[in-house]
C-alpha cells in the first residue's frame, strides 16, 4: 500500500516518531491515523523495556519557569551524551518540567510512595466508603481504583499529560524512548511557587 507522503508528515508531527516508523506504522495500520498512533505506542513500549537494562548515566538538568512565580527543576538521563545534547531530549526535559510545574506531582511512580502516606489514604477511603454505606465486601475493590486514581494526580508518570491528555507521562516518554532510541529516566524532580 502506498502512503500519502502528507499522512506520514501528519503521523510524525502528531508523535514525534521518524519518518520510517511513521510509514511502518501507516502501512501496517492500512493509513488509519488513530491505529497507527496505537501502533507506534506499542512500539514504544517494547522498545522501552527493552532498554530498561541499559544504564543512564548521562544527561541534564533542566529548569522551567513560568510568570516568576512558579518553577520547576528536573534531571532527565540518558546512556550518552550525545543524546543529552540532542534537541528533542531538550524538549523532553522541557516538557516534563512544564508537567511538573503545573500539575505539581508529589511522586515519580506509585512504588515511590511512602507506605504510611499510603496506609493512611487507604484508611480515609475506607471511612468514607462505610460512612456513605457500602457493602464492605465491595469496599476493598472500591478502595482500589480510587488509589489508582490518585495515583494518578500524585505520581508524575501516572499523570495525564497536558499536551496530550490521551496519553500519561510514562506512555509519553516510552514514545520518546523509540524516536530517540536509548533509555531515558527520570532521576530527580522539585517544584517551588510563590
Amino acid at each position: 500500500m502506498q502512503i500519502d507522503t502528507k499522512l506520514i508528515m501528519q503521523l510524525r508531527n502528531q508523535t514525534g516518531a521518524g519518518m520510517k516508523d511513521c510509514q511502518e506504522a501507516l502501512a501496517e495500520s492500512d493509513g488509519d491515523l488513530i491505529k497507527a498512533i496505537e501502533f507506534l505506542r506499542k512500539k514504544g513500549a517494547k522498545i522501552a523495556s527493552k532498554r530498561a537494562e541499559k544504564e543512564a548515566k548521562e544527561g541534564i538538568i533542566y529548569a522551567y519557569v513560568h510568570a516568576d512565580k512558579v518553577g520547576a527543576m528536573i534531571e532527565l538521563n540518558c546512556e550518552t551524551d550525545f543524546v543529552a545534547k540532542n534537541e528533542n531530549f531538550k524538549n523532553l526535559a522541557h516538557d516534563l518540567a512544564m508537567q511538573i510545574a503545573a500539575q505539581n506531582p508529589l511522586y515519580l511512580a506509585p512504588e515511590d510512595v511512602p507506605e504510611d502516606i499510603l496506609i493512611k489514604e487507604k484508611e480515609i477511603y475506607k471511612e468514607q466508603l462505610l460512612a456513605e454505606g457500602k457493602p464492605d465486601n465491595m469496599v476493598d475493590k472500591i478502595i482500589e481504583g480510587k488509589i489508582n486514581k490518585w495515583y494518578s494526580e500524585v505520581c508524575l508518570l501516572k499523570q495525564q499529560y497536558i499536551k496530550n491528555e490521551d496519553i500519561t507521562i510514562e506512555e509519553y516518554i516510552n514514545e520518546k524512548i523509540a524516536s530517540i532510541g536509548e533509555k531515558i529516566k527520570i532521576g530527580s524532580f522539585c517544584r517551588k511557587q510563590i
